[in-house]
């Protein structure tokens, strides 16, 4: 089951709720999430908020025993669900948080990645654990966690398994903020407030001009960060923007 609710300046909320499976991901929770984010996607929402139900856990990662006795047809299909569905979320155009609370293990920090930020309480652990199972990271982890805090980081933290606390998470820039025990909604909303104060556009192309770079050479990049700045400018919001700069008062963006 998924939570889904909208708070005010149009965040949506989504949270995993399988409270006995610590929000587990069977296969069955993950069309589901598929077709949250498809409703976020059409809808007018501004940003999105991913948590847990439940005061345990974010996610603690795969279904393990839907794992078992497949085909390998089977396994190859749910690597692709997982994949698929995580990168619908990576590519939404607004922006993105999960609130980590509790374990964020295997499939779970993979969902955490997928998204454009994560902020973690103190009480968070996060991992990836799957070599311990003889597996690997299947849903996204072997290739967004290395862009995010370098190769040789990554590299320990998947061969080891091993379990990371909120500090080494911020430090190592696992999570870009720890934030005080709270509901996981309003502290997503919290963090996602300050942009949200700015034009879609602009922090649709931000993001993308910062993303499609990482992926290419910095030629290429300067290249699509000069064809998405160009396409800012002839947004309505870049017009309002540059017109209230010089009138000496706040922009009042329209997502236009």
């Amino acid at each position: 089951m998924i939570q889904e609710s909208t708070l005010p300046g149009g965040i949506a909320v989504l949270a995993l709720d399988r409270q006995k499976a610590l929000n587990a991901l069977s296969f069955e929770q993950l069309r589901n999430l598929d077709l949250a984010v498809e409703r976020v996607s059409a809808s007018a929402a501004r940003g999105l908020v991913i948590t847990g139900a439940g005061s345990k856990a974010f996610c603690a990662g795969a279904d393990i025993p839907e794992l078992v006795g497949r085909t390998l047809r089977d396994e190859h299909e749910g690597a692709r669900l997982g994949q698929e569905v995580f990168q619908r979320i990576s590519q939404l155009r607004i922006p993105s948080v999960a609130v980590i609370h509790g374990y964020a293990f295997g499939g779970g920090l993979e969902l955490a990645l997928a998204c454009t930020f994560r902020v973690a309480t103190p009480a968070a652990r996060m991992g990836l654990p799957e070599v311990k199972l003889g597996l690997i990271p299947g849903y996204g982890g072997t290739q967004r966690l290395p862009r995010l805090v370098g190769e040789g980081r990554a590299l320990e933290l998947i061969l080891s398994g091993r379990t990371v606390k909120a500090d080494e998470a911020e430090r190592i820039g696992l999570v870009n903020q720890i934030a005080e025990e709270g509901e996981p909604a309003a502290i997503g909303a919290a963090y996602l407030a300050p942009m949200l104060q700015h034009g879609l556009h602009a922090l649709d192309f931000a993001r993308q001009a910062v993303q499609r770079g990482m992926q290419t050479s910095l030629e290429l990049g300067l290249r699509i960060e000069r064809d998405l700045s160009t396409l800012a400018y002839r947004s309505a919001d870049a017009a309002e923007g540059m017109q209230a700069f010089l009138e000496k008062r706040p922009p009042c963006f329209k997502d236009a």
